[in-house]
């Protein structure tokens, strides 16, 4: 799996003129899967997003959590996170797993993240073409890829 965080001081996706997904204060994270991820990585990749220190604290230093500011999420799915763009200018997205494969795991990866926060999460609708609006915080974006652990 590849997540891009984005620290927001708001995020929404919209859907055919209707928005379907709104936070204030959290992190959008737009979520690339691979046929090889598997339920370890969404163990994993759940729990870094919701303890990721990248929240101000008192003293304006990123030192809090999603979960110690009370935060929100939204997660999309994006299979061009793995696009390759090795050969020619038309990227491939061969690394992306297939919808009958990633479909189960983004909706476990949303179970777990909603479980580890203790709340819901918002989301896009998969395969949709959507409109995401952000204001980036900071800016503050993290790339975490769960095959290398970072």
């Amino acid at each position: 799996m590849r997540a891009v965080i984005q620290r927001v001081s708001r995020a929404s996706v919209t859907v055919e003129g209707k928005i379907i997904s709104e936070i204030e204060t959290g992190l959008l994270i737009l979520l690339g899967i691979e046929s090889e991820d598997s339920k370890e990585d969404i163990a994993w990749l759940s729990r870094k997003v919701a303890n990721l220190r990248i929240f101000n604290d008192e003293e304006g230093v990123m030192n809090k959590s999603l979960l110690e500011i009370d935060g929100n999420a939204i997660v999309v799915s994006q299979f061009t996170l793995h696009a390759s763009t090795k050969k020619g200018n038309r990227p491939s997205y061969l690394k992306a797993a297939k919808p009958d494969v990633s479909i189960p795991l983004y909706e476990k990866f949303l179970i777990q993240l909603q479980t580890d926060l203790g709340k819901s999460v918002g989301t896009g609708i998969f395969g949709a073409d959507m409109k995401v609006d952000l204001l980036n915080d900071g800016p503050v974006t993290i790339v975490i890829d769960t095959k290398n652990r970072e």
